[in-house]
């Protein structure tokens, strides 16, 4: 009877170290087994999948994808909460519960500040004696046995200069609105900026204490603008507070629990480290000092970190209170010391093996022009479609600014109407009138959306950050060519027709059969070949076969384009039966005008 081979997951490239580590043998015998293939590769050098497939069945073992969340998954993943967004690819039995990270928002003078002040001095960490003693941009409280993470961020500015940056940190917006006061345009930017975050909000309506408190006209304007409140049967819960006397405070924090336990959110403690950065200064005696919240994974003391072009190994981490710890997980705010340099708030960190791997990685970046963090996505009226296609929910979000009330509110009211097709949506995510500004531009930026204008000026520092951002401004003087505009990206959004457009053509002058399929030993002849593209295999003039190029390789090195003249081996999905001869010809799909 032939004996089961033992089953390994590894990703699509993995090191030669690692793959040994995987199947608990010597390096030795992987780089051995290697070079019996005709393969050349020292211990950290990266392996393909296919090849590392050859060595593994070799070795009595079998190998496998790791498992990747089926498409469809993502089909809602902008209306769920960030952490989905950064957990991206975990699997869902590694996922553990972590608190809640909370930041507060609204007007200037509504109360934000007090209320965390009262949570401070109040429910913060377990009740420890002493007050907080280093500020690091966030603190934790306890209620009910279960820890809550506040960003103590200056407003709605910061918060969206940070997702602007790719941070994802918060879960849960807390709406402080003054019960005298209502609804302020601040309040209305707070709002707009929370939902395109895609963040819970919960409303803490403040100073009821006060003899002008008006809660129930409040919660009409709420209700106005789409926050109906629980007690009017809506689905937003409204906490009346007094940070003054400290009336409602345990009731905001139980609604934080409930809407917690409602999404849920969870990290992987054991995943590499990531997170974002808060704040970061030099400090006497300590150098760099970086705030960090820890996303996923556990920061240990030690440990080497890159944060945008920064890097260094950890020699201290502080808690919120300043005391020395040597581990965070999952929702923990620190300070750490030992960078050799300022990162910049909302910039996302990750560990790696050691100073000399963290020095290596960003002189790649540097040479391959990558970016250390996912920035936003930048869209325009022209090519939207471009830039959306690969999501099945397609949104098209504006941002609307105009001179005049009389004209913003028309404007909005055509904008709801247009309605192309089910598969496409509009989203104004906020209408104000006055001039462009800069906070429009992070706005746009953050939530990859377009700024129109009508009859409006561009302050010279939105144009600067537009220009820097690349994010588009869209000036007008007559509403029906703005409304023609939006329409004509709407019709966009349909699903087009492409063609195929040959981009290089190879002749196939060797075949290698493999356990794993055939590679194709090319010569490019004309164009280029690129790993990202489709090909399809030409014989006698007939169509033989067309699939996606599986792997590109120039002298047993895995590379991602070939230009004319040099020569390589190819892998095609679904076509093996290659010979001496054949025509490979590579193309991408365009789409046609």
């Amino acid at each position: 009877m032939a004996q089961t081979k033992t089953v390994i997951e590894i990703p699509e490239f993995i090191t030669v170290r690692e793959l040994a580590t995987l199947m608990n043998v010597s390096p030795i015998n992987v780089i051995k087994e290697l070079m019996s293939n005709g393969i050349m590769a020292n211990i950290n050098q990266q392996i393909d999948f296919d090849t590392a497939s050859i060595v593994a069945e070799d070795m009595g073992y079998e190998l496998v994808p790791v498992y990747v969340p089926a498409p469809e998954a993502a089909e809602d993943l902008t209306d769920r909460p960030a952490w989905r967004q950064v957990l991206a690819g975990e699997r869902e039995g590694n996922l553990k519960p972590r608190p809640p990270v909370v930041t507060m928002l609204g007007h200037v003078d509504h109360g934000k500040t007090s209320l965390l002040d009262h949570i401070r001095q109040s429910k913060v960490a377990l009740g420890e004696a002493g007050g907080i003693t280093q500020h690091i941009g966030a603190y934790q409280a306890s209620w009910n046995g279960q820890l809550i993470t506040f960003l103590d961020t200056p407003g709605h500015e910061a918060f969206t200069a940070m997702r602007a940056r790719g941070a994802k940190a918060t879960d849960i917006a807390i709406l402080v609105i003054a019960a005298d006061d209502g609804i302020m345009p601040q309040t209305r930017e707070a709002i707009d900026h929370a939902r395109a975050a895609r963040v819970a909000i919960i409303v803490a309506l403040n100073k009821i204490d006060l003899p002008t408190a008006n809660p129930n006209k409040v919660k009409q304007q709420l209700s106005e603008i789409g926050l109906v409140p629980d007690d009017w049967d809506g689905d937003t819960l409204v906490i009346p507070v007094s940070a003054k006397t400290g009336a409602g405070m345990e009731d905001l924090l139980e609604a934080i629990l409930l809407t917690a336990e409602e999404i849920a959110p969870r990290a992987n403690p054991n995943a590499s480290p990531t997170g974002t950065v808060l704040e970061a200064r030099m400090s006497k005696g300590r150098g760099a000092v970086t705030n960090v919240l820890v996303q996923n994974g556990t920061l240990r003391k030690g440990d080497t970190v890159i944060i945008g072009e920064h890097y260094g190994r950890i020699k201290s981490m502080h808690d919120f209170f300043g005391r020395p710890i040597d581990v965070a997980g999952p929702s923990t705010p620190v300070s750490i010391s030992g960078l050799n340099g300022i990162p910049t708030a909302g910039d996302q960190f990750r560990v790696v093996k050691d100073e000399k791997e963290a020095r290596r990685l960003l002189v790649e970046m540097q040479e391959n022009k990558e970016e250390p963090v996912e920035r936003p996505r930048r869209v325009s009226l022209d090519d939207f479609f471009a830039s959306m296609q690969e999501s099945d929910v397609k949104t098209l979000r504006l941002i609307i600014k105009a001179d005049v009330q009389g004209s913003l509110e028309p404007i909005v009211n055509s904008l709801n109407k247009l309605q192309i097709s089910d598969e496409v949506t509009l989203e104004i995510l906020h209408a104000s009138t006055g001039n462009i500004t800069e906070k429009d531009v992070m706005l746009a930026l953050a939530s990859e959306a377009v700024i129109l204008g009508f009859n409006s000026d561009v302050d010279a520092a939105a144009r600067v950050a537009a220009r820097a951002a690349d994010v588009e401004i869209n000036t007008y003087s007559i509403i029906y060519k703005l409304l023609e505009d939006v329409t004509k990206a709407l019709k966009g959004l349909l699903p087009p027709t492409f063609e195929k457009v040959v981009i290089g053509r190879a002749e196939v002058r060797q075949v290698f059969d493999l356990k794993s399929g055939a590679i194709a030993g090319c010569y490019m002849r004309t164009g280029e070949a690129r790993r990202n593209v489709k090909a399809r295999v030409i014989r006698g003039g007939s169509l033989l076969c067309e699939g996606d190029v599986g792997s590109l390789r120039h002298h047993q090195e895995n590379v991602r384009q070939i230009r004319t003249g040099f020569e390589f081996g190819v892998t095609i999905d679904g076509c093996d039966n290659f010979r001496s001869g054949d025509i490979i010809e590579f193309f991408e799909l365009q789409r046609s005008s």
